[in-house]
């Protein structure tokens, strides 16, 4: 079955991108380096309002900041279907936003330590880097996007 999801990569004003050490405990891609935010969009829910949950739920922002729908630039839609065992398949359609805002640095983070364990911010060579080193969750058509995108600036 397929399902509705977003990915949402933060970016700071010096342009780094921030990532997530997913949690040791997760059943897939444990330990492995991820886009800023991503996440199931509930049933009912739209995926910008989605994006704004996860966020908020996996790594917000200390003394009462929260991120606003209005803060999110929509850059596509993509389907993904990955084999993660016989038994498990995961197939979704994912939207993809970045929020690019200065009210958010790696220090000031409190993140949900059951599904993240760190949490880094990060320049574009070092992006790549990872990419070769295998160090990411595949996601390659984001982060592919993702450096075009940050290339323009």
């Amino acid at each position: 079955m397929w399902h509705r999801a977003i990915a949402v990569a933060i970016i700071n004003e010096k342009n780094e991108i921030l990532l997530q050490q997913r949690s040791e405990q997760e059943e897939k891609n444990a330990r492995m380096w991820d886009i800023s935010v991503a996440g199931y969009i509930s049933a009912g829910q739209d995926s910008l309002s989605a994006a704004a949950r996860e966020i908020n739920e996996e790594v917000s922002v200390l003394l009462g900041y929260r991120i606003e729908i209005k803060d999110f630039r929509y850059i596509y839609c993509f389907r993904k279907e990955e084999k993660y065992r016989e038994d498990f398949i995961e197939r979704q359609f994912y939207d993809f936003f970045i929020l690019r805002t200065s009210k958010v640095d790696d220090k000031t983070l409190c993140f949900q330590k059951e599904e993240v364990q760190a949490v880094k911010f990060v320049d574009l060579s070092t992006i790549q880097k990872m990419i070769g080193n295998q160090e990411l969750v595949e996601r390659l058509e984001i982060y592919q996007i993702l450096i075009n995108f940050l290339f323009r600036f």
